[in-house]
């Protein structure tokens, strides 16, 4: 493409209609959906650019998962259904936000920057979730995509996760599965099917699940997951899409405020899930005789695979290094339990699911989860052809080949490219199937620590820089020596504080043994916030 040709890509139709800057998250971009429509236009041509660097296709994502309606949102998605490699965020950034006299000038910028040869084919997988304004802000995408002659394959409406795998598929001719949604739905719930018909439940499991669907795209998914699933499980839905968009439903919520959601049935001991706006997170839930709420989150979705994974390994007489990965936010019980009774290597890194992935690939089997139950399990070639060989293997026994196989079937349940809600549902819906546990029974593999998060306002958030995967305060100087303090003062007491990615806010994060200590805790953290970073508005103080 000439120089000349691209004075064309300026579109009178997407100029900016904001003067804030919006930046790159690691969701990408989200803000209220009547401001998006220039960073459509612009990822667009930033789609184009990136396929043709990568000569492969790129996946373009219009949501904002568990985010109100009027919002929406956009990601890219790199070849091997990843998320967007982290300096071309920066570049994203940069494009989005400059003034539209400068556009054209910024595109000819990246194009010469990243040595992008125009004359290569370029394919961009898009695909967008149900909020109201999706359609329009598809049709900038669109714009975009088609101003720098990239073809598109338009996927229409589709969950996060299913065009990561579209991408993935694409980019590898089908090995990793048929690039269809037809596909997609075939290669999770043959497996899952699979392996359940070859098991017996002599424990407490029953096969129904009662599913919060947060009124999102999910909905949809999960209507026609049930076609190719059948009789295998019987799940509820509900908050199917009548009701508004996340509004007191979804995993965020279920999550956050630690109630069940809205147009919810409340049956005691029965086994409950919520997904959110755009099922690529998961919580399990349920209610007690009593009408106590219990939750079981990313970090027991996490530790229940481990387990589970650890005694297929045990079981197959196979050394592969199995791992896993969290953040500061998981519980120090589930930590605890990993590293001390399972006794699997535990690391922790920065918040962000991109930080947890990247971690991830360095284990043979990598289970990664966000306290949020944004998570998966990855495995590398070299240990799936490791698993394949021993099921053949005429010295292993037949013990051990029986398990080999169940590992290897395991692996078509998950859906390795992202975090995948019904990928996760259908994996743990299978390891407590084959350990014939019932939610009540799986919660008793260890005890949550007593937990609480708080925001305190402050003028500037870079004030507090942190370290060590965000557990750590680096400044403003000797804080964390005073945090230190006070966490010592309880039993089992941790504490640390981050600023916010888009905020002027710091996050404090506390747990300790005895759940009466807890406030005072977190209480003391947040004043030594407000006092040594510049907080301001009310005091932190006891409830």
């Amino acid at each position: 493409m000439e120089s000349s040709q691209l004075k064309n890509i300026f579109n009178i139709k997407y100029v900016k209609k904001c003067s804030d800057d919006i930046q790159y998250g690691t969701a990408g971009f989200r803000a209220k959906a009547n401001v998006l429509e220039h960073v459509l236009y612009r990822m667009g041509l930033l789609a184009v650019l990136r396929s043709k660097v990568k000569n492969a296709a790129i996946g373009l994502m219009i949501t904002a998962s568990h985010n109100i309606g009027s919002d929406n949102g956009v990601k890219l998605i790199d070849p091997a259904g990843e998320m967007l490699e982290a300096a071309w965020e920066h570049i994203a950034t940069n494009l989005v936000n400059v003034e539209d006299s400068n556009l054209v000038s910024t595109i000819e910028h990246i194009i010469k920057e990243q040595n992008v040869n125009m004359s290569t084919n370029a394919v961009v997988i898009t695909g967008r979730d149900t909020r109201e304004s999706s359609p329009t802000l598809l049709n900038a995408a669109l714009a975009g995509i088609e101003a720098l002659r990239g073809f598109v394959q338009d996927f229409g409406i589709v969950t996060t996760p299913q065009l990561h795998y579209l991408v993935v598929c694409t980019n590898t001719n089908g090995s990793y599965g048929d690039p269809t949604l037809y596909g997609y739905y075939v290669k999770l719930s043959e497996a899952f099917k699979y392996i359940r018909q070859n098991m017996v439940n002599n424990g407490q499991y029953v096969a129904e699940l009662l599913l919060d669907a947060a009124n999102g795209v999910g909905a949809n998914a999960i209507r026609e997951f049930q076609n190719y699933i059948g009789t295998a499980i019987a799940i509820n839905v509900y908050n199917d899409g009548d009701g508004k968009l996340n509004h007191m439903c979804g995993a965020d919520y279920v999550k956050v405020q630690q109630v069940p959601p809205i147009n919810f049935p409340l049956k005691s001991n029965v086994r409950c899930a919520s997904i959110d706006g755009d099922a690529d997170r998961i919580i399990y839930f349920y209610m007690d005789e009593d009408n106590k709420f219990h939750l079981l989150d990313g970090d027991r979705i996490a530790t229940l695979i481990a387990e589970y994974l650890k005694e297929l390994l045990q079981e197959s007489n196979l050394s592969l290094q199995l791992g896993l990965v969290q953040t500061a936010y998981a519980n120090g019980s589930s930590t605890d339990y990993i590293s001390n009774v399972l006794q699997i290597p535990v690391a922790c890194v920065s918040t962000g699911i991109k930080h947890l992935h990247n971690k991830a690939l360095e284990f043979d089997i990598g289970i990664y989860f966000e306290a949020n139950g944004h998570g998966t399990v990855l495995f590398k070639e070299t240990t799936i052809e490791t698993i394949k060989k021993a099921i053949i293997n005429p010295e292993q026994s037949t013990s051990e080949k029986r398990a080999a196989s169940k590992l290897l079937n395991i692996i078509n349940v998950i859906n390795q490219t992202v975090g995948d809600a019904f990928s996760d549902m259908l994996l743990v819906e299978t390891i407590l199937h084959a350990k014939g546990w019932d939610i009540i029974e799986w919660e008793k593999m260890y005890k949550d620590l007593p937990n609480q998060q708080l925001k305190i306002k402050i003028n500037d958030k870079n004030v507090i820089t942190t370290t060590n995967a965000g557990r750590q305060c680096v400044t403003p100087e000797g804080l964390q020596n005073e945090i230190d303090k006070v966490v010592s003062q309880y039993k089992k007491g941790r504490s640390f504080v981050r600023p916010s990615g888009t905020e002027d806010i710091v996050r404090v994060y506390a747990e300790c043994e005895n759940l009466c200590d807890l406030n005072k805790l977190i209480t003391d953290v947040a004043l030594l916030v407000y006092d040594r970073a510049g907080g301001i508005g009310p005091k932190p103080q006891l409830s």
